[in-house]
């Protein structure tokens, strides 16, 4: 009797591991479709932003952004490593407060640090970045693709320092997500970013779809609180703005305000039916220029027509622009915001 005991005791162990496994696995199996679809897994993040109210945005500081006053980079640097993926020259450094940076040189170094500043105006999760006009990183030596970048004396002149904080969890590629499949599909929110996309010019617009050339959307996650974590969706590479849009590497450019100027015209194309149409060509054109409703386009005007030309030409300086640049750029990013109002109007 207790042998039969202790044989039926072990069968109901086996089974109740069983299924304590089978629970774990299905578990991990519906975690690992969401990171596909879109989203970290539900047990390290259970709120997905895109999005915050940014408050009173006339009196946001642009040319310090996201980062604030107190938050640049400040020398000296010392060198950590080299990157040898992505299309630009870049390493790694600590500043003097042992925050780790990446650094980055190439033509896209001052729209993306323009446009990050802008969006956040808007409320939009961004990335802190500064342009660093000039500096030293001591110990870059023997480098590759950034050998032009740094001098044998280590050396470098405007660079953009892109903060890289350890307690942040970062989802690229697959794990990132796309502008037809993320938890925001139909909000005012996604889509006055695709119209600050649009305004900004930015053709780069490759998602999670894009794996082989590299995804430019993220998600990051951000501790709030002891149990708790927060899943922000962002687009972590603005280079690809300021200039023309366009469908081939022919008729798009970066960072040149007669071209950005020349497409005014183009931006915003008309209303219909409730929806605002745009002359925007990009990498993803259909998902970002199409399905703006006049109502998305009042939501943004909220925040976006509120910024002053002081803030622009501010947000302009600190990335390095020239006084000619600064002036040209700002005037015809306020026509753009103009077209957005008098469409809504």
């Amino acid at each position: 009797m207790i042998g039969a005991a202790l044989l039926w005791l072990g069968v109901g162990v086996l089974a109740t591991l069983a299924i304590v496994v089978g629970l774990r696995v299905a578990w991990f199996v519906q975690g690992a479709y969401l990171i596909r679809r879109a989203g970290p897994r539900p047990f390290l993040a259970t709120h997905h932003t895109i999005w915050r109210d940014p408050g009173g945005v006339e009196s946001l500081d642009l040319s310090s952004g996201p980062g604030g006053p107190g938050g640049a980079p400040v020398p000296p640097f010392n060198f950590i490593e080299e990157h040898m993926t992505g299309s630009q020259p870049c390493v790694s450094v600590t500043d003097t407060r042992g925050r780790r940076w990446r650094v980055k040189w190439g033509n896209e170094v001052r729209a993306e640090n323009f446009a990050v500043r802008l969006v956040w105006a808007c409320g939009y999760h961004a990335e802190t970045t500064y342009f660093v006009e000039s500096g030293t990183i001591d110990g870059a030596h023997s480098l590759q693709r950034a050998r032009a970048c740094i001098g044998d004396d280590c050396r470098f002149r405007e660079a953009r320092f892109e903060l890289d904080d350890p307690e942040v969890r970062k989802l690229f590629e697959e794990h990132s997500w796309a502008w037809n499949d993320n938890p925001f599909l139909g909000t005012p929110q996604l889509n006055g970013l695709k119209v600050l996309v649009m305004l900004l010019a930015d053709w780069d617009t490759k998602d999670r779809r894009d794996v082989a050339r590299g995804s430019n959307t993220a998600i990051f996650e951000h501790r709030v609180g002891r149990w708790r974590r927060e899943a922000r969706y962002l687009i972590t590479d603005w280079g690809g703005s300021m200039g023309r849009w366009g469908s081939t590497v022919v008729t798009r450019g970066r960072w040149d305000p007669e071209g950005f100027a020349a497409q005014n015209a183009a931006f915003v194309t008309g209303t219909q039916d409730g929806l605002v149409h745009f002359g925007y060509v990009g990498q993803r054109t259909a998902d970002v220029a199409t399905g703006i409703s006049i109502e998305d386009v009042r939501w943004l005007c909220r925040y976006l027509a509120r910024l002053t030309d002081m803030q622009l030409r501010a947000a302009l300086d600190a990335s390095g622009a020239s006084a000619d640049e600064t002036e040209r750029f700002t005037q015809a990013i306020r026509q753009r915001i103009n077209q957005l109002v008098r469409a809504v109007a």
